[in-house]
């Protein structure tokens, strides 16, 4: 009897536990600072992290010193909001160090 009540268990959950077919992609070089600006705290660290190790790595830069990354911050906000419809990599090519 316990068993099957195990058996049955067992096969319950693995009916339920159905993988997840929902995936998000996101094309880098199309975000705009107004998009990025809408975008929850969550996402915003995201991307930020992804674009700031695709330029470290761009140009070779392997130690990241906070002073910039406050600075470069700073910039990059200052430059979308007065140009939101410009990209976020154009605003962080221009912008960062």
């Amino acid at each position: 009897m316990n068993r099957k009540l195990i058996f049955a268990g067992a096969l319950a959950a693995a009916a339920f536990a159905v993988p997840a077919n929902a995936q998000v992609t996101i094309e880098m070089s199309e975000i705009t600072c107004k998009q990025f600006a809408g975008y929850d705290a969550d996402t915003q660290d995201f991307v930020a992290n992804w674009m700031r190790g695709y330029f470290s790595s761009k140009n070779n830069i392997t130690v990241i010193d906070s002073r910039y990354v406050r600075r470069n911050t700073d910039k990059i906000t200052r430059y979308c909001k007065k140009k939101p419809n410009s990209s976020l990599m154009d605003a962080i090519q221009k912008n960062a160090r």
